[in-house]
């Protein structure tokens, strides 16, 4: 299966950006996923490609108007599920990326000034996502961000599929340390038990590792593990 994802923004020309490079350049060059930009700004209803008014009931900035952007997704969407970047749309997680890569179809809405007018969210039951608690100029980075992250769960974007098992956030836990040769550097060696070839002792060493830096780190997430056991 081919993921088909569509931009929706008044920027186009920032994509691919970074998804152009590395994993995600060669699954998109290899067609693994396919990436088609939408400009907004082809849907306005005068010369100067308008997107933008005033808020209703007064404040400050701009709202990107409903009849615009409805309009930009009436002509180019061809189905799955529409995605808006929003700081107060729900955290991207990592659980939250794994459901997100199993879809055919993503169509991700880009905002600018200070939003999207509410009635697109209700009309097309868009999904709010926010990769952080903090505020971007735009939705185009955090869309970057995010399909970084479902990209490389594809099939066949990773050489070795085992190499997400054990990453951070699986099982609500950080990763573990990890290291490499040489195997002493600057007074610091590697670990012993690395070394050991003993697979069952490596395992509960980073098992172990990994709980005490979560718990130090971000507490929150063991939280999240007892409330789910």
């Amino acid at each position: 299966m081919v993921m088909e994802v569509k931009i929706l923004t008044i920027f186009p020309e920032i994509f691919p950006g970074f998804l152009g490079y590395s994993l995600t350049g060669k699954a998109l060059k290899d067609g693994i996923w396919q990436l088609e930009t939408v400009n907004i700004r082809d849907y306005a209803f005068d010369k100067h490609g308008s997107v933008d008014d005033t808020p209703c009931g007064g404040g400050a900035g701009m709202i990107m108007r409903p009849d615009v952007l409805g309009n930009a997704i009436d002509n180019t969407y061809t189905g799955g599920r529409i995605i808006y970047m929003s700081p107060r749309g729900k955290p991207l997680t990592q659980a939250k990326v794994k459901e997100l890569s199993k879809e055919k179809s993503l169509t991700i809405i880009c905002g600018r000034f200070e939003g999207i007018d509410e009635r697109i969210i209700e009309e097309y039951k868009v999904d709010e996502i926010s990769i952080g608690d903090y505020i971007l100029t735009g939705g185009e980075q955090a869309a970057m961000i995010m399909l970084d992250a479902i990209v490389r769960l594809l099939p066949g974007v990773l050489g070795n599929a085992a190499s997400t098992e054990n990453e951070s956030y699986e099982d609500n836990l950080l990763e573990y340390p990890q290291y490499t040769r040489p195997i002493s550097w600057k007074n610091r060696d590697v670990p012993e038990i690395l070394l050991s070839g003993h697979h069952e002792n490596i395992a509960k060493w980073q098992r172990q590792q990994a709980l005490q830096i979560t718990k130090e780190r971000r507490p929150d997430l063991l939280e999240k593990t007892l409330d789910s056991k």
